[in-house]
């Protein structure tokens, strides 16, 4: 075992951190005990570059005094520690203003079952195997093309977690994950100039991902394909998200429809529930219970049960992302997601992104995005773009230096297509994604 403590040992402090809120005056607290522990290797040009270990814990103590709320954390788990942060959390609920909604989540909603959703799969890496991982890696990407001119590094990394969350209502439940990555990040040139580009693989067993030398290749052959890159002219057009970017395209859905942008009203989605946001054909689920992925869990970060279920159902609003708190600003019931989404699936409409292609014809593929211009009040989407031109279905030369545009709502409802082709390594499945038209500005 690499952790310092074991399971029964984490769930023991965090009754004993419980019972001493109780006794010092709390009406209700919850507290959660993690340890994580890992190392991080990086080579630039065949050296190492940094060698990092870690390994850390910690303890987060909630009490509620009435209707006041104190928070307080240490790294500490001693008992003397343990009695001093526990009533620095009375201490500060004592002086907060009184939140009608603050609160534990109800006790009916607890998770029942916490079973194993195979995520804890140790990788026990030494440092010189890691740096010879990276080194291969890094070498597969520098002699993939004579054009590949310099490296900005190559990098491995293990991380293995566990945590115990537990409250008054008598629920205590532990979980542990790892999450191991392999790196590269390229440059390459010619007689236009120089370009970069990146590639990495993650996931909860090693085993799965690609290998180093793949992962190596990838990233030069992704730098390769931008270079002589030019912009295109200033006009409306059909724009393809790439799978590595579509997520965070549906991303910005998910935001405006979690609980803390909709009770501060920062959401163009305000009161959207039966209102379609997407095309009839699309749906978007929630699946917190798939194996060895990276957002799967039976209990969110407040003890609540997750259960798999539709948040847009061809194209219509059912749900929000709501913990108890923001489900009581909107007079509603938590969704299980206190701590944020757990694995979402877009399904698709054409197996492959050349399928899409074919379908867009004529536009623009946008592998890269720049800059934070999107307005989640509003809904106003502007950020600078990379990618490449698309003619009659085929590509034909990368894009630099350009501006696409448009509103979300508009950009949702004019989804025509989405493709089978989620990252393997990403908890949420998002293939690549085409929308009908958008600003684009370039020359």
């Amino acid at each position: 075992m690499l952790f310092n403590h074991t399971a029964s040992e984490l769930t023991g402090l965090c009754g004993h951190a419980l019972d001493l809120a109780k006794n010092m005056g709390a009406a209700a607290a919850e507290a959660d005990f993690s340890e994580s522990i890992g190392q991080s290797v990086s080579v630039r040009l065949g050296e190492i570059e940094q060698i990092e270990f870690q390994q850390d814990k910690s303890l987060d103590i909630t009490v509620y005094v009435g209707k006041r709320k104190g928070r307080a954390s240490t790294a500490d788990f001693s008992e003397k520690a343990l009695q001093d942060t526990v009533k620095a959390a009375i201490d500060i609920a004592r002086y907060t203003a009184e939140d009608d909604c603050a609160g534990l989540a109800d006790a009916s909603l607890m998770a029942q079952h916490v079973g194993d959703l195979d995520r804890y799969h140790e990788w026990d890496l030494s440092t010189e195997a890691a740096i010879e991982l990276a080194k291969q890696c890094e070498q597969a990407a520098l002699s993939a093309d004579e054009r590949i001119e310099n490296s900005e590094g190559a990098g491995v990394q293990t991380g293995h977690y566990q945590y115990v969350y537990g409250n008054t209502h008598g629920f205590t439940a532990h979980q542990q994950g790892t999450r191991h990555s392999i790196s590269c990040s390229i440059v390459a040139a010619d007689e236009n100039g120089m370009q970069r580009d990146y590639w990495y693989d993650a996931a909860c067993r090693h085993q799965d991902m690609d290998s180093p030398e793949q992962i190596g290749k990838t990233a030069a052959e992704r730098t390769l394909r931008r270079l002589n890159s030019r912009s295109i002219p200033t006009g409306s057009y059909p724009v393809l998200f790439d799978t590595t970017v579509a997520g965070g395209l549906i991303g910005h859905l998910v935001g405006a429809l979690s609980g803390g942008a909709l009770y501060r009203q920062s959401s163009f989605l305000i009161d959207s529930i039966g209102r379609k946001v997407l095309p009839d054909f699309l749906s978007l689920r929630e699946e917190p219970h798939i194996p060895r992925a990276f957002g799967s869990t039976y209990f969110d970060s407040e003890g609540v049960a997750t259960r798999p279920r539709f948040v847009i159902r061809d194209g219509i609003v059912e749900g929000y992302f709501l913990s108890s708190y923001s489900a009581r600003k909107l007079g509603m019931q938590t969704t299980g997601n206190a701590g944020g989404a757990h694995n979402l699936y877009l399904n698709h409409t054409h197996e492959t992104q050349s399928d899409l292609l074919k379908e867009m014809g004529t536009g623009l593929l946008v592998t890269e995005l720049m800059g934070q211009g999107v307005n989640t009040i509003t809904g106003d989407y502007s950020r600078g773009a990379a990618g490449f031109w698309v003619e009659n279905g085929v590509i034909s030369h990368p894009v630099q230096e350009i501006t696409i545009a448009g509103r979300l709502q508009d950009m949702y409802l004019g989804i025509v297509g989405t493709a089978n082709d989620a990252l393997r390594r990403s908890s949420n499945k998002i293939g690549s994604v085409l929308i009908e038209s958008m600003t684009v500005a370039g020359e």
